[in-house]
């Protein structure tokens, strides 16, 4: 049974004159503890960034680098068959841009979590996953990193001593290796469906699996994309839902302490 949790949303997903987001997120930002802020490579750009953030400052809410795949079209959903070494490249310079947003409202950079496909590769990629959270230990070695706890990511970074983050995600499914169904599309979903889904994991530790069947399940934080039709109810009802069984919502710092 977990008595306190790390809420977590993607925000600033929007690019350009495209307004994903608009409205749903400064709703979202409300509810969470941590924000992964798009950094411009899936979506995103410097005015949304800076607008994402100042929101994240505006309501305490932990400020983390999102970034992806050099995929707008795709919203870094699809992989890209690019060297580690090029992507750990992309990776620096997204951080490094929404760091700086960050330190201009006076505020850390909490963490990393990498999007969509690009998460996927690093979670199976034990080079890759090597080669970034060294990266990290450079760049801040008290930042926290976001992954899934059956990945290789999460294996490399308790190796080598990396802050890390584990994710359980309320709004996807997961198959029988723990891992999550990566999807490109996801449909509706029940906000209480969604709430009990997360409620059970967070009291029995296990959640049910595609192929119907329960599994064990350990993380720290809770997801749910606001990219998912119905983002605001979704978090609401799941929120609701924690709080009402005696399970808070508090900033990371307080569930993985350093």
């Amino acid at each position: 049974m977990k008595n306190v949790i790390d809420l977590n949303s993607d925000m600033g997903e929007g690019f350009g004159a495209w307004s994903m987001g608009e409205g749903i997120d400064e709703a979202i930002m409300g509810l969470i503890s941590s924000a992964n802020i798009a950094t411009g490579f899936h979506a995103g750009d410097p005015n949304i960034m800076h607008r994402t953030v100042a929101s994240a400052a505006q309501h305490a809410v932990g400020i983390g680098a999102h970034p992806g795949f050099r995929d707008l079209v795709g919203f870094g959903r699809r992989d890209i068959k690019a060297p580690g070494s090029e992507l750990l490249n992309d990776i620096v310079y997204q951080t490094g841009a929404l760091r700086e947003f960050a330190r201009w409202q006076g505020l850390p950079l909490q963490h990393v979590k990498l999007h969509g496909a690009l998460y996927m590769r690093a979670a199976i990629d034990e080079e890759f996953s090597i080669a970034l959270v060294k990266a990290l230990q450079t760049i801040d070695p008290s930042m926290y990193l976001y992954c899934m706890d059956t990945s290789i990511t999460y294996k490399v970074a308790k190796e080598l001593g990396q802050p890390v983050v584990r994710e359980f995600f309320g709004d996807r499914n997961y198959d029988k290796t723990g891992s999550i169904v990566f999807t490109r599309k996801v449909g509706k979903l029940d906000p209480a469906s969604v709430a009990a889904r997360v409620l059970r994991a967070c009291k029995e530790g296990v959640v049910r699996t595609v192929d119907d069947e329960d599994i064990p399940i350990e993380f720290d934080s809770v997801c749910i994309h606001s990219d998912s039709p119905g983002a605001v109810a979704l978090i609401e009802a799941t929120r609701a839902a924690l709080t009402s069984n005696g399970i808070q919502i508090a900033p990371v710092s307080a569930v993985v302490p350093h």
